[in-house]
């Protein structure tokens, strides 16, 4: 995927879950942050960072903040973002793929993806990764009590004969592996071990990032 009118900056301040303040050619100008995760390791003053500049009428901001650089590493911090990669990446993952649907209900809830090939039904659940640390990929990087209702789900779908597949999405290139964040939500970790006790696969891809463009890159091993 690729994003238009993209223009370099410095991380200022961010002022809540949902806005934050950079600098673009020496002005500060306000941004939306779109992702509302902590990315406390992401989002620190001065780190270089790239917006996209949004022209929408009654916007309070002109500017989406999309990645941010840490250390010679850039992270693509965009939340709307896994999801279009993995409709990219999917039909590498699994060949045949005759119908593939977003936003798929199920039960009470709404997974992000299903999909068809010419013998199987697939539910898809997609977790966009940006925290790393010594080259480990981790998710997630605050509670998620969503999270945990998603891992049930795809565990349940199984027994109705469905396949099912968690897939994370890292934003990010050069991670050694992917593990679940014990020590930021355990009940996460153990939640993974058993929907994979289950029969529900467990996927990982980084992401070959630039500022104006992200896509899938290679499978990342997984580790428990």
């Amino acid at each position: 995927m690729k994003y238009p009118d993209i223009v370099a900056g410095k991380f200022i301040a961010r002022f809540n879950r949902f806005v934050a303040a950079v600098a673009i050619e020496g002005r500060e100008e306000l941004c939306h942050v779109k992702n509302t995760g902590r990315l406390r390791e992401l989002l620190l003053p001065g780190a270089p960072v790239f917006l996209q500049k949004v022209s929408k009428e009654g916007r309070k901001t002109q500017y989406d903040l999309i990645s941010v650089k840490k250390g010679q590493r850039l992270v693509n911090i965009d939340s709307q973002a896994p999801n279009k990669v993995a409709a990219e990446y999917l039909p590498r993952l699994i060949p045949g793929i005759k119908t593939l649907k977003t936003e798929a209900v199920y039960g009470s809830s709404r997974l992000d993806l299903y999909l068809e090939t010419a013998r199987e039904k697939y539910f898809v659940e997609v977790k966009g990764v940006t925290l790393e640390e010594a080259g480990v990929a981790l998710f997630p990087d605050a509670p998620t009590e969503r999270g945990l209702k998603h891992l049930a789900d795809l565990g349940r779908s199984l027994s109705e004969g469905y396949k099912a597949l968690m897939l994370f999405v890292i934003q990010m290139e050069g991670v050694k592996s992917f593990s679940p964040n014990y020590r930021t939500h355990r009940a996460f970790g153990e939640g993974l071990k058993k929907a994979q006790a289950q029969g529900v696969s467990l996927k990982a891809v980084d992401c070959r990032v630039a500022p104006a463009e992200l896509e899938a890159g290679r499978p990342v091993k997984v580790v428990l």
